[in-house]
């Protein structure tokens, strides 16, 4: 099941790509939503490898994912892909420069299921897929505004 959407940010293509791979800043932000967060890597700066493992809760059960970073190009694109209870996920995030000053963001989020149980969720999420797509492109839309608002006070 696939999810993608497009946003365009008033902020040069490097200092966008600068706040997006600042993991340190992404890791505090999710301790403060009260998410476990461990790195399971020993790499000193952003780069292929970059790995964690995340605890928290959902819908009131606690769940457990695996994080990686498989691709990362720095100015034009990252892959994320994450495990999650039967689910794999890959996310591609593409960065093309509009101009000096703007940079469309693109996003693709891709999900897998993995078991069977995983697989019934994925088919039941296809019948709600209007509203989750709606929903995918408002938390781009609004990671994009602060990712431009970040990158403006660089």
């Amino acid at each position: 099941m696939k999810f993608s959407t497009k946003e365009d940010l008033d902020a040069p293509i490097d200092k966008v790509f600068e706040v997006l791979a600042d993991f340190e800043m992404i890791e505090r932000a999710a301790m403060r939503r009260g998410v476990e967060l461990q790195r399971t890597d020993i790499l000193l700066k952003p780069d292929v490898g970059a790995s964690w493992h995340a605890k928290f809760r959902m819908r009131g059960k606690p769940r457990e994912v695996d994080i990686a970073i498989t691709v990362y190009d720095p100015p034009n694109e990252m892959i994320v892909r994450s495990q999650l209870q039967g689910v794999e996920s890959e996310t591609q995030i593409e960065l093309v420069a509009l101009s000096r000053q703007q940079t469309r963001l693109s996003v693709v989020a891709d999900l897998k299921p993995t078991t069977l149980s995983a697989r019934l969720l994925v088919q039941s999420l296809k019948m709600a897929r209007n509203k989750l797509n709606r929903r995918f492109r408002e938390r781009v839309s609004d990671y994009a505004r602060d990712l431009q608002d970040r990158a403006a006070r660089l």
